[in-house]
């Protein structure tokens, strides 16, 4: 198999790559839930670009439950909680494979590593301002570099360096009939729900629960069904509970009690979708469903839902301008602090909310 550039120079490593002749691509994105959603919809342009590649994605175990079932796409899981018996495994896993092109979409150390363990003659990765531990060591190609990009379009640049020109995204993540059933059970088409999926993976990035309380009474008032979704982690199951005990209203708790499969069908069948920077809140953006987005550590431009940053509530930049004042940061600097999110306040939310639940 040869690859073909779009540029006469040959040594121009940021080129576009035609694939019309490969026969495989390997993908490695480890994690998290809101990246892979992207991921998805990066490989999903490859595959309506190029219908011939096979592609093997490798991916974390928690991941994988939720794209499993994702057609024309074979997996391999990179299990972390094994420590180094996981970069053996996934060694062992791909022996004697070779892969036409390497995807290396991941800036981590334990990636970087990973990838050694794949055999591919062209090795693509972000661009040298980017590649960070250590990717630029183990790749031999890299996309275009991007100022100021979403994540979502950041990952479409390795798209656009196999020469995929569509990069608009579409998900069509598969959900099997008995988990759309649950959710369709749970919440019949038409009614009106708010889905609260309140807590994200580090505590200092969930709002107070008696403001997700407020929100949730004044959507109850409204005529809407409020549903709290989240994982099984004890922080996530705490969190609930202190907003149903705030809440003046019944409040429904499905935290800790579905799958990712069922949790994607149930954010479809919501009506809008309240979280914080969380997987959930990019789950429901390949649903189609409305997000309102809670951000106070992480640029939303950068890592907000991808279809719904305009009913983002934010105090993102104004946290950054009072933390490196009059000073040029780089694109998607953290902001620091364990109260940040207390900025957030209740009239901001409830106008977003009021704003989508007017729209048909």
């Amino acid at each position: 198999m040869s690859l073909s550039t779009s540029s006469d120079n040959q040594n121009l490593k940021s080129s576009s790559l035609d694939l019309s002749q490969a026969e495989s691509l390997c993908l490695l994105r480890l994690s998290a839930i809101g990246d892979v959603c992207h991921a998805v919809a990066m490989v999903q342009a490859i595959q309506r670009r190029y219908p011939q590649l096979k592609i093997t994605w490798i991916l974390g175990k928690v991941e994988y439950q939720l794209l499993k079932h994702l057609e024309g796409v074979e997996f391999v899981i990179f299990d972390k909680s094994q420590g180094w018996r996981s970069y053996f495994n996934l060694k062992r896993a791909l022996k004697g494979r070779k892969f036409d092109v390497l995807l290396h979409m991941q800036i981590a150390l334990r990636a970087t590593i990973a990838s050694l363990a794949i055999s591919a003659k062209v090795r693509i990765g972000f661009d040298r301002f980017r590649a960070k531990e250590g990717q630029w060591l183990v790749t031999n190609h890299h996309i275009e570099p991007q100022a100021t990009p979403h994540v979502l379009d950041g990952f479409m640049g390795f798209a656009k360096a196999v020469g995929v020109t569509d990069l608009s995204p579409r998900w069509n993540i598969p959900v099997p009939a008995g988990d759309s059933e649950f959710a369709e059970a749970l919440i019949p088409t038409g009614t009106p729900v708010l889905v609260v999926c309140a807590a994200a993976s580090k505590a200092e990035r969930n709002w107070l629960p008696e403001r997700y309380a407020a929100i949730a009474d004044h959507a109850v008032a409204k005529g809407y069904r409020v549903i709290l979704c989240g994982g099984p982690t004890p922080l996530e199951k705490e969190l609930a509970e202190n907003i149903q005990s705030a809440t003046k209203s019944v409040l429904e708790n499905q935290v800790g009690k579905t799958s990712l499969p069922q949790l994607l069908a149930i954010l479809k069948q919501a009506s809008v979708v309240l979280a914080p920077d969380t997987g959930p809140a990019h789950m429901a953006v390949t649903q189609g469903t409305p997000v309102i987005g809670l951000y106070a550590h992480s640029n939303p431009g950068r890592t907000g839902p991808y279809t719904c940053l305009g009913s983002v509530v934010s105090v993102y930049d104004k946290v950054i301008a009072e933390q490196h004042p009059g000073r040029s940061i780089p694109w998607g600097t953290r902001a620091k602090g364990s109260d940040l999110m207390e900025r957030i306040d209740v009239d901001s939310v409830i106008a977003q909310l009021d704003g989508l639940l007017e729209q048909p």
